[in-house]
């Protein structure tokens, strides 16, 4: 997809994928790393997609991001969310969309390396 048209699409939708995107990410590097049983894995992937986790990400990484990348955080961010959060509190749960809303961006905007490198960083920051 290119730009132009992921721009067209709302930021809840870059969100949605960037969610899934993650998870998967996260359940991967926890089977490729760990010898946990599935029940554990679950408990452990718990810890990374939060929103709490994926918010506290967010903010270590906004550093190293683009001003293009800093503008799709800030538009995902801001988009207005009927959804009402369950865990943790309504800012959290804004700057959690806004850190899935970019990798969902990334994703299907087919920026693979740089999707890449910014998994990557999260999961270093995390060890």
């Amino acid at each position: 997809m290119e730009e132009q048209e992921a721009n067209l699409i709302s930021p809840l939708v870059w969100a949605y994928v960037g969610d899934a995107l993650y998870e998967l990410y996260i359940r991967t590097y926890l089977i490729n790393n760990t010898k946990l049983n599935a029940h554990k894995l679950h408990i452990e992937a718990i810890k990374y997609v939060k929103a709490s986790a994926q918010a506290k990400k967010l903010e270590e990484i906004m550093p190293m991001l683009t001003q293009k990348e800093i503008d799709i955080v800030k538009r995902a961010r801001n988009t207005k969310n009927h959804h009402l959060p369950k865990n943790s509190g309504v800012q959290e749960y804004m700057y959690s969309t806004a850190f899935e809303g970019l990798i969902g961006y990334l994703y299907l905007t087919k920026q693979e390396q740089r999707l890449k490198e910014i998994l990557e960083i999260c999961i270093k920051k995390e060890k």
